[in-house]
């Protein structure tokens, strides 16, 4: 029989909250910050910190207040798509749109906007001082385009960002303030023409242990940003896989040959990463360069069907555990009814779920090699939840992430907490 991890669910007081991606993290002082994400026009994504000590969230702000644009009067800071990152007691982060125009059947920037309404101000980068609780508007994204990718070196105090639709490569300077802007970093980006110029935008960069940083690109070539000398090279290794499988990646619908998720790991001095779709975790040595599969990590459900990640871009819940040594990956898995696999669209115009599945949450411990599936996750009322796409550990290993509940008959997206994987009484 399946084993079944049974999620507690909390409401932090937002009816409209929506689907966030990769913006929960871990701090320093035990706690978990997270953002809940908004799609309306006037309405900011909310910042909030859960204390495990007290097992409640608090409201911290509001993006768009922080930004200080609450009486601009422009379309909201809406979301975050990124983690945060720690350095000299304060959390980087960034924001990004979350209202989008419908034209020819694609989320756009908006351009028609409502009387009265200005266009979205651009994506930020932004600090919150966890000793005083203030924050700090950093930096503006240029062009009005969102914050789609960040990541940081937490030694240098170096930010590098890849912007939305377009996907300008951005690096801010911590110390001295400045924001380089690098240009578009593959074709015209989420602004594309499908079968043209549109390309899907890398959702994850890695920074290696020098402070370089590195990102995808639909067609699978791998960039790398040198950072002292402020200068990309294209890399001679790429992830045009034939295990990845087979993407026009000129089209929507799927992160084509992009890794989905990726972090440094020290003790190789290598990266790990996740394909997303085919759910492949491999290793990149950039100083080689060289990429190596490692295994399939998706569920064992879906290995054993055979089947893709039912969530078409693949899954961000990917991340490195408090020891060290141990991926946590929360990805999907088939649903089966009489004996037979429920299947899903075969394919979707954006990135999203094509059908129901079911959440599971996998480690892999990489000096051991070690692969487990811990089994699969149910809210305490039954319900499965869905669109997760974000993922921390917290000290005691209980795994927190965002994804869809019913709060009094609406829908919404708010916080999970899934028990300590290993540890017994907690099941």
């Amino acid at each position: 029989m399946e084993n079944i991890l049974k999620a507690k669910t909390y409401y932090s007081g937002i009816p409209f909250a929506h689907d966030t991606y990769n913006a929960i993290s871990k701090a320093s002082d035990g706690k978990i910050y997270y953002i809940l994400s908004s799609e309306l026009i006037d309405q900011g994504g909310k910042l909030f910190v859960y204390d495990p000590v007290i097992d409640r969230p608090t409201l911290l702000g509001d993006l768009t207040a922080i930004c200080g644009e609450a009486n601009a009067g422009a379309v909201a800071q809406g979301k975050s798509h990124a983690r945060f990152y720690e350095y000299q007691g304060k959390l980087y982060f960034s924001t990004h749109i979350g209202y989008y125009e419908m034209i020819d059947g694609m989320e756009r920037l908006p351009v028609n906007m409502p009387e009265g309404v200005a266009p979205y101000p651009g994506g930020h980068i932004l600090s919150y001082d966890l000793l005083n609780g203030e924050f700090a508007d950093l930096c503006t994204a240029p062009n009005g385009e969102g914050v789609v990718a960040m990541n940081m070196d937490v030694k240098r105090g170096q930010v590098f960002a890849i912007t939305w639709p377009t996907g300008l490569f951005l690096h801010y300077d911590v110390l001295t303030g400045r924001l380089l802007n690098l240009g578009p970093t593959a074709a015209n980006g989420e602004a594309g023409t499908p079968g043209a110029d549109f390309r899907t935008l890398c959702r994850s960069i890695l920074v290696d242990g020098d402070g370089n940083a590195y990102f995808s690109t639909a067609e699978g070539t791998i960039y790398a940003y040198h950072t002292k000398q402020q200068k990309m090279e294209k890399l001679s290794v790429d992830l045009r896989l034939d295990y990845f499988g087979n993407y026009d990646y000129t089209r929507p619908g799927s992160m084509a040959f992009n890794w989905r998720k990726i972090f440094w790991y020290e003790p190789e001095q290598m990266a790990y990463g996740v394909h997303g779709n085919s759910g492949y975790l491999f290793r990149f040595d950039p100083k080689s360069p060289n990429i190596e599969l490692v295994q399939r990590i998706s569920s064992e459900a879906s290995q054993r069907s055979g089947m893709f990640d039912q969530f078409s871009y693949g899954y961000l819940g990917f991340q490195l555990g408090p020891d060290g040594e141990t991926i946590y990956y929360l990805t999907g898995s088939p649903i089966f009814e009489k004996g037979k696999r429920i299947t899903g669209l075969s394919e979707i115009a954006k990135g999203g779920s094509k059908g129901k599945e079911n959440l599971h949450l996998i480690t892999y411990h990489i000096p051991s090699q070690t692969y487990q599936d811990h089994g699969a996750i149910y809210y305490e009322n039954g319900e499965r939840p869905s669109y997760v796409n974000a993922i921390a550990v917290g000290d005691d290993g209980a795994v927190y992430t965002l994804g869809r509940m019913l709060h009094e008959g609406t829908e919404i997206a708010d916080l999970i907490k899934i028990p300590n994987p290993f540890s017994k009484d907690d099941k």
